[in-house]
């Protein structure tokens, strides 16, 4: 790897950064959905699926762009470190915490997209 780790790191942090501004961003547009339309709560749970997917994929994808190599294992590091901090930040506010099929399930699909997000970002070279 010919990029300075003090670099790899702030690309690391803006990969991240960028998956949480896009996560933001979408959760206001589902609550103004859910405020002003028809859409039933009881689609929140795939909708913030659907959330998570594309904000890993998209901070992976950049990560990647920048490094240059080892799409898969950049990936996956935004995807795990992108799982980690919402962990922290539910514990912060909800307090509540249990390993559950739902945890293992929301950090499986956190790695595996950050590993395809992180493929298609070198692909996109």
């Amino acid at each position: 790897m010919d990029i300075k780790k003090t670099d790899y790191a702030l690309h690391i942090l803006k990969g991240i950064a960028i998956s949480y501004i896009i996560t933001i961003i979408m959760l206001t547009i589902v609550s103004l959905l859910l405020t002003y339309t028809s859409l039933k709560e009881s689609s929140i749970p795939i909708l913030s699926t659907i959330i998570i997917i594309v904000s890993i994929a998209l901070g992976a994808i950049y990560l990647t762009l920048k490094i240059g190599e080892k799409g898969w294992l950049n990936g996956a590091i935004i995807g795990i470190l992108y799982f980690l901090i919402l962990i922290i930040l539910k514990k912060i506010f909800l307090k509540e915490f249990g390993l559950n099929i739902y945890f293992i399930s929301k950090l499986i699909i956190s790695l595996i997209t950050g590993i395809i997000g992180g493929m298609i970002g070198i692909n996109l070279e």
